[in-house]
């Protein structure tokens, strides 16, 4: 009579072996995703709160103005002599100093 076949000869496959290529992705993932967006808002805050009376900014909505002045949350932005916006702070994105100037 044939005796049926244990496995327990058979090796056990490794835990970590098949959680590894996972946790390669996630490491991967977070070196080019997570990390320089996380690296560019800390950035944009730190130049929100660097913002003082005459500096030229930008705004998300591509209003170009000099400020006027600042409060916690909010901007007054002169856009004209005699214009000026109050905005969110938040919509300030960037010093038009890092921008090309065209050529002439």
């Amino acid at each position: 009579m044939a005796q049926p076949q244990t496995t327990e000869g058979a090796a056990q496959p490794n835990p970590l072996g098949m959680f590894l290529p996972l946790i390669a992705i996630l490491v991967i993932f977070w070196l080019f995703m997570i990390r320089p967006q996380a690296k560019r808002q800390k950035e944009l805050r730190k130049f929100r709160d660097s913002l003082q009376k005459g500096d030229k900014v930008i705004t998300t909505g591509g209003i170009y103005g000099k400020v006027a002045s600042v409060t916690d949350t909010i901007i007054v932005l002169q856009v004209d002599e005699n214009t000026k916006l109050t905005v969110d702070k938040g919509s300030v994105i960037k010093d038009p100093s890092d921008l090309q100037q065209p050529q002439k």
